[in-house]
C-alpha cells in the first residue's frame, strides 16, 4: 500500500514561502492514472483543494491559488513539492498530500479523505 509522508516547516513568517514535499514509498509512483494532489484543512473550514500533478507533468492548480503555487516533481527522489508564496494568516492550516484518482478539474471534484491515498497531514502555521 502506497504511503505518502508530509515534511516542512511548521511556522512561516507572513509574506514568506511556504515549502513543502512529499515523499511517496518506492514502486507506489506509477501508473500514470493518478494526480498527486495538495490539499488543506484550515480550522473549522472544509478541505480546500490546492494543485495537482501527473507523471508526465499536467499541472492543476486552484484558480484563487494559481499565482501563488507551484508544484513539481522530483522524480530521483520520489518526492514531489508544493510552494506557496506570499503566505497569509489565512494560509494556516493542516497540509496534506495526496494520491487521487479523481480529475480535480472534472465537474463533479470535491476532496474527500475517504478516496485516494492520504498523508498524515502536517500542520503549519503562518504567524510573525
Amino acid at each position: 500500500q502506497v504511503q505518502l509522508q508530509e515534511s516542512g516547516p511548521g511556522l512561516v513568517k507572513p509574506s514568506q514561502t511556504l515549502f513543502l514535499t512529499c515523499t511517496v514509498s518506492s514502486g507506489f509512483i506509477t501508473p500514470n492514472s493518478y494526480y498527486w494532489s495538495w490539499i488543506r484543512q484550515s480550522p473549522g473550514k472544509g478541505l480546500e483543494w490546492i494543485a495537482s500533478i501527473t507523471l508526465d507533468h499536467r499541472i492543476y492548480y486552484k484558480p484563487s491559488l494559481q499565482s501563488r503555487s507551484s508544484i513539481s516533481w522530483d522524480m530521483r527522489r520520489g518526492q514531489f513539492t508544493l510552494q506557496l508564496s506570499s503566505a497569509t494568516p489565512e494560509d494556516t492550516a493542516t497540509y496534506y498530500c495526496v494520491r487521487d484518482p479523481w480529475n480535480p478539474t472534472s465537474k463533479a471534484y470535491s476532496p474527500t479523505k475517504t478516496r485516494g491515498s492520504w498523508g498524515q497531514g502536517i500542520q503549519v502555521t503562518v504567524s510573525s
